[in-house]
């Protein structure tokens, strides 16, 4: 673990810049930005439209380590370069900001009021990529809709893979994303806090976790996760609310 990018990540300030567009949100990304699918005739011009829209926004003189503490990066992000330096030293050696990869294949169906991630195959040489290319750490999403049995394999899941993940010397996000929606929110809350703190008392002591939640709806109910040793960082997951509801 580079302890440079863990100083700053567990003390300093700032957003985590989400610029993880899978292929297949990518389209929408890319409409966002003013860019319409006729525009590009298949996915390898699609990618390469969307690295130049992400070249554009991460060397902005605003997208600076004073704002953005990370950043989380799609693997086809990792492995293009920015002014031809790798994006993962661009973003740590220019900027000053610690560079995460999204390693996640979406989400499965949903099952007992949650979605695990779908299987990651070949994790490992993905792992090893990580490593070589200067992630930090790594991100992974899951979906949790009520309390009960899929939220226990949510976070059963997401523990597991983050195991596997610390054994290459990187800090995963754990990300058990509840959704905003549930007429049950603060109950699946209370039981996820429950859950993530077993699991997080059974990691070693030279092992540590970011947590990225959705925001409770009970303030500071996540304290005891943000003061917990195994825990280098809570992130507030803010998605799916407007900007005046989550600050």
């Amino acid at each position: 673990m580079d302890s440079a990018k863990q100083d700053r990540v567990k003390n300093e300030v700032g957003f985590i810049a989400a610029l993880d567009q899978s292929g297949g949100s990518t389209p929408k990304a890319l409409k966002l930005y003013g860019i319409e699918a006729d525009a590009y005739p298949n996915q390898e011009v699609m990618l390469d439209l969307v690295h130049e829209m992400r070249t554009r926004i991460i060397t902005s003189p605003s997208f600076d380590g004073a704002r953005i503490l990370g950043a989380i990066l799609f693997e086809d992000t990792m492995n293009r370069d920015i002014e031809g330096t790798p994006t993962g030293d661009y973003l740590w050696d220019v900027k000053g900001i610690v560079p995460f990869l999204k390693i996640d294949k979406g989400l499965a169906e949903e099952s007992h009021g949650a979605q695990v991630m779908k299987p990651i195959p070949d994790l490992n040489n993905l792992l090893k990529s990580a490593v070589s290319k200067g992630m930090f750490g790594t991100k992974m999403r899951s979906l949790i809709k009520e309390p009960g049995e899929g939220l226990h394999a949510v976070v059963a899941q997401q523990f597991a893979i983050a195991q596997q993940i610390l054994q290459f010397g990187l800090v995963p996000i754990v990300e058990p994303e509840v959704d905003i929606h549930s007429p049950r929110k603060a109950e699946t809350e209370k039981q996820l806090k429950a859950a993530l703190h077993s699991e997080l008392d059974h990691l070693g002591e030279d092992q540590s976790v970011i947590l990225k939640l959705t925001l409770p709806e009970v303030a500071n109910l996540y304290h005891e996760l943000v003061e917990h040793p195994r825990v280098l960082r809570v992130l507030a997951l803010s998605g799916g609310y407007s900007r005046a509801e989550a600050t």
